[in-house]
């Protein structure tokens, strides 16, 4: 079924992820490879809209599997959210001669691709497309993994670690405050990769005097001096919880809020070789005449999802994590 994917698109779309320059240069270099050819979309969804595309080779993608951010560029696009607007889109698909899209991003960038393919089909054609899941927070819910994640959690650790240094010198609390929108994936990983005192995440409702006073207080009778806590934009502001600490226990935090350093930065192995394998799958996906699929890890193996069914899936926050920083941080001395 390979020889009726003659040429397909690849866009990047949504907040941008270390590893999507690995995603796309994985799936230009397996299309070129089979005789497919590849256009680049810019600018996500409103490249489509406006025709702002370039033509891709293996020259294309050279040294770009360890640079962070998109040489596509990314952009959100409410024109898209319309009918009219994908009527636009699908305009350029046929200018162009598109057999199938490749959309590199999350759970946004799925919905359009999805709306795009269904409004095709209700004019009797047919546009396949491949969602590869790639955002920093880790909340796509049909994947257990999404590319980013990995290399957004050692910039986040590097900086506490840094900070980890003046707070001992200074004997001071941090509280920082970390990515991950309404997920705290993020801010747990990195909250007990650091040893954090506290961690306050969204999918745990927040006791204050539980979840930060208790815990501080009882670092601080064990004999500790510094603290740290991490908490997930999802959970709340650090500057409230950092004001909060100061009313309640007298201690002057100081507030980090690493922001989109955390998006930057060159990808991690893990994203680079995950990148790499989900750009590959999604070009075979295509090639076995498969569309509105997603590529997902799913039971640590990767496979393709029916798009509509996928983006029905929710994720089971793993509380055993918050367990195992629990167990390790505050049932000892809860120094870090």
């Amino acid at each position: 079924m390979g020889d009726k994917i003659r040429r397909i698109g690849v866009l990047t779309s949504g907040g941008d992820a270390p590893g999507m320059n690995a995603a796309v240069r994985a799936v230009v270099r397996t299309a070129i490879g089979n005789g497919i050819e590849c256009i680049g979309i810019r600018r996500g969804w409103s490249g489509l809209i406006n025709s702002d595309f370039v033509r891709l080779d293996s020259t294309s993608v050279s040294h770009i599997i360890n640079r962070g951010g998109t040489i596509l560029y990314t952009a959100r696009c409410e024109e898209f959210l319309d009918p009219a607007g994908r009527d636009k889109a699908i305009a350029t698909c046929k200018l162009l001669g598109l057999d199938g899209i490749v959309a590199i991003g999350g759970d946004g960038t799925f919905r359009g691709a999805l709306a795009l393919s269904r409004q095709v089909a209700e004019r009797g054609q047919k546009l396949d497309v491949i969602g590869i899941p790639a955002t920093i927070d880790n909340d796509i819910g049909c994947s257990y993994y999404t590319i980013g994640f990995d290399t957004a959690c050692n910039t986040a650790i590097e900086c506490i670690d840094k900070l980890r240094d003046t707070m001992q010198s200074h004997e001071r609390c941090s509280v920082v405050e970390v990515m991950g929108r309404h997920a705290g994936y993020l801010a747990l990983y990195v909250g007990t990769a650091v040893g954090a005192t506290a961690v306050l995440i969204p999918e745990r409702p927040v006791d204050f005097e539980r979840d930060v006073v208790d815990k501080i207080r009882r670092a601080r009778l064990a004999g500790t001096t510094h603290y740290m806590v991490v908490v997930a934009e999802g959970a709340g502001s650090a500057f409230e919880i950092a004001t909060r600490i100061h009313d309640e226990i007298g201690i002057d935090p100081r507030v980090t809020v690493p922001g989109h350093i955390q998006r930057g930065g060159a990808p991690s192995a893990r994203d680079r070789e995950t990148a790499s394998r989900m750009g590959y799958m999604a070009v075979q996906t295509l090639m076995e005449g498969k569309g509105n699929r997603i590529i997902a890890v799913q039971r640590g193996r990767l496979g393709d999802l029916d798009m509509e069914e996928a983006l029905t899936m929710t994720k089971e926050f793993d509380m055993s994590l918050y367990a195992v920083l629990e167990a390790v941080t505050n049932g000892g001395s809860s120094r870090f």
